[in-house]
């Protein structure tokens, strides 16, 4: 998230009260998780397995719960909670709606047919010639390209599944990002992608889902990509371009898949894949998979 102007690590630390290290006019410029960060956001860390790799980001504040040596042209926040201040600066500079308030600012380009029982939120962006089906719900500032097809009882723009445990209870990271559907993609019946944390949950020019996918916050799909139905791609996945991926693939958070790959029916992702074909309930190459059946048939 980015903020509307440049902000200072000193009215950052007074809108959540805590102290900082850094020059008071340091330059913030907004908040984002540590696999999407650029100079001038602010990042969180709550755990030291995680320190020195938000500490070597490329974010330039560093949101943390106990003081350590602040690297060179960086800066830093002191926060007993970093996760709820994490939480209270994006709500400070984000208004969350939820479809409480009027409709308002949506625009719509020409040629775009919205079902009249499609519901819009606030800051929409809808191009050319798109045409959005019954019952479609598309969250607050979604960024729609031209020629996209949205068939019915699909969600855009749900909020990310992030969440921490805190005194025995479920404590939710707030999203304030969006989604971001690009020119000429086709989203099926009943899908459900949700918004970035802080980002863009980004789908792909060309790409084409079928029904009942799930896509989770902050994930990449890149230009035409085919998604079969029942697939669930959890949040912070890049999957690059022109991937198939077949029915209830499941993968896990945080994988980068290599463009032209295919993964099989039912594939478990868990890590990084290359390009290839894969199949399995943990994912390794078809070829391999064939191998070792016919070894075990033979046994």
């Amino acid at each position: 998230m980015k903020f509307h102007q440049p902000q200072t690590l000193h009215s950052i630390a007074e809108i959540i009260g805590v102290r900082y290290i850094g020059n008071s006019d340091f330059p913030v410029f907004g908040t984002n998780e540590i696999h999407r960060v650029t100079p001038g956001d602010i990042v969180f860390v709550n755990h030291p397995k995680y320190y020195d790799k938000a500490l070597d980001s490329a974010a330039t504040v560093i949101l943390i719960d106990k003081e350590v040596e602040c690297p060179e042209g960086k800066a830093l926040l002191i926060s007993d909670d970093p996760f709820r201040d994490f939480n209270l600066i994006n709500l400070h500079f984000t208004k969350l709606n939820n479809f409480r308030d009027e409709l308002h600012n949506v625009e719509i380009g020409e040629g775009s047919f919205i079902h009249p029982t499609a519901v819009l939120g606030n800051d929409v962006k809808i191009g050319k010639n798109c045409h959005i089906f019954p019952n479609v719900v598309i969250g607050d500032r979604t960024v729609i390209g031209d020629h996209v097809i949205i068939q019915a009882n699909t969600v855009i723009g749900g909020d990310a599944f992030y969440y921490r445990k805190l005194n025995g209870n479920f404590d939710r990271l707030v999203s304030v990002g969006n989604v971001v559907i690009e020119n000429q993609v086709e989203i099926g019946n009943g899908c459900t992608i949700d918004r970035g944390v802080t980002d863009a949950t980004i789908i792909g020019e060309g790409s084409v889902l079928d029904n009942q996918i799930q896509i989770g916050h902050d994930t990449i799909i890149g230009k035409k990509c085919l998604i079969a139905s029942q697939t669930g791609i959890a949040g912070c996945c890049i999957i690059e371009d022109e991937v198939t991926i077949w029915g209830q693939v499941g993968m896990a958070s945080g994988v980068r898949v290599e463009s032209g790959t295919v993964l099989l029916a039912k594939c478990g992702v868990n890590r990084d894949l290359k390009k290839g074909t894969y199949f399995g309930t943990i994912a390794e190459e078809f070829r391999d998979y064939l191998r070792k059946e016919v070894k075990l048939k033979n046994l």
